[in-house]
């Protein structure tokens, strides 16, 4: 961690900050324009098909891409210059926006076109986040790891909460072919906010040839390397595993339970959104002398409580669900900002976007069978129940990470 803070990256206390302050400007553009348009897109095909199918369909067309090429992704991201590849992979995502804007220009965009474009812009994010997480090592020190975490949740916690009502706003302001080009506006900020930083790339064993299939067992290897490692990583994709049909059902849970409407149903996603702004601020806010494992297995705790809890509640309860949706929003940030700064301490910076991409493999693979899943949940095990079960398994996770002592030793 520390040694690769050092002078002959160029980097000093204060040349980090104003390095992330360049990047983070280009970050925020760049997804709050991204959840305007995805938002957007949801809206518009909710008001055309009102159909669940299709927007299951196109949940699983943005997940599959980038649950898959992460598998493989992470071996070029270790390999290529960093930087470029971040700034190549956002062009990719405008160039596909571009040309579906084109085609509703034209009155000629049918509904696999969006399909092929989420499709498309999912391939780039897999691309372009493993780089960016494996470059945050070689930016700053170990010891502020978890507060820039921290700041990149609150950036995502923004984009979530401002998406759904921007998007909403401008459907009905103009049409879903002007709104794309917000998305070709925000990625050419992002790439230009990295071509205005140096962004270094890890040392490489230059005398072997690359190999895919070694680099990849490398990848993979690193993830177990590590005593606990591998138990941390299968805990954390467990609880994805268990929390993703659920927080398709937040949805239905409030028109089908609370007998809510379209209000109620935006400011679930709003309260979410902002109770993970919350605890992103929280450990973006300073350094703290705890054990980020502790955390961790604290937050499984929480959101598991606040799932059961929820599915527990009677209809007139929707008070409570909103509050419990609020503290699993806090514990979902500081849940991801505590496990991304352990494993970017712990990890090599060579391996490190191996790592990052097949975490988010082995977790978005689980998330999209849990969509295809959703369904048949809803309709046979009914969606108070599945809130209770699912809620319960994750609090049964939470739990055992504190009996394992590798993972307590992680950090």
């Amino acid at each position: 961690g520390v040694r690769l803070f050092s002078v002959s990256n160029g980097f000093t206390m204060e040349t980090w900050k104003k390095t992330f302050a360049v990047i983070w400007s280009g970050q925020l553009a760049s997804i709050l324009s991204s959840e305007i348009v995805a938002y957007s897109i949801i809206f518009w095909m909710s008001l055309e098909t009102g159909s669940a199918e299709v927007l299951a369909f196109a949940a699983i067309a943005g997940m599959l891409p980038q649950s898959l090429l992460g598998l493989f992704v992470g071996v070029y991201i270790d390999r290529w210059d960093r930087k470029r590849t971040m700034i190549l992979a956002d062009s990719f995502i405008a160039l596909c926006t571009l040309a579906l804007a084109a085609l509703f220009w034209a009155g000629a965009a049918e509904m696999w076109h969006i399909y092929i474009l989420l499709a498309c812009r999912s391939a780039g994010s897999a691309f372009h986040i493993p780089a960016m997480q494996a470059s945050v090592p070689l930016l700053a020190p170990a010891s502020q790891l978890t507060r820039i975490a921290g700041v990149n949740q609150i950036i995502a916690s923004l984009s979530s909460i401002a998406g759904p009502a921007l998007g909403a706003l401008l459907i009905n302001l103009t049409s879903i072919g002007n709104i794309l080009l917000l998305d070709v506006a925000g990625a050419a900020i992002a790439c230009i906010s990295l071509l205005c930083v140096r962004i270094p790339n890890p040392a490489r064993d230059t005398t072997r040839k690359p190999d895919l299939w070694r680099e990849f067992r490398e990848g993979f290897s690193a993830m177990h390397a590590i005593p606990g490692m591998g138990w941390f990583f299968t805990l954390a994709i467990v609880v994805w595993f268990f929390i993703m049909p659920v927080g398709v059902m937040f949805p239905l849970m409030t028109l089908q339970h609370f007998g809510g409407g379209a209000f109620e149903m935006s400011l679930i996603e709003i309260v979410w959104g902002g109770g993970a702004l919350v605890g992103g601020a929280v450990m973006g806010a300073r350094t703290y002398r705890v054990s980020r494992i502790v955390l961790v297995n604290l937050m499984y705790l929480i959101v598991g409580l606040s799932f059961a809890l929820s599915g527990l509640l009677s209809p007139s309860g929707f008070l409570w669900f909103a509050l419990f949706t609020a503290a699993a929003g806090v514990s979902s940030s500081v849940f991801n900002a505590s496990f991304v700064s352990v494993v970017q301490t712990r990890i090599e910076a060579g391996m490190l976007g191996r790592v990052m991409s097949l975490y988010r493999s082995f977790g978005l693979l689980p998330a999209a069978l849990g969509l295809l899943g959703t369904g048949f949940l809803a309709e046979n095990v009914g969606l108070t129940t599945t809130f209770v079960v699912a809620g319960t398994i994750i609090v049964a996770v939470g739990a055992a990470g504190f009996f394992i002592p590798s993972v307590m030793r992680l950090d």
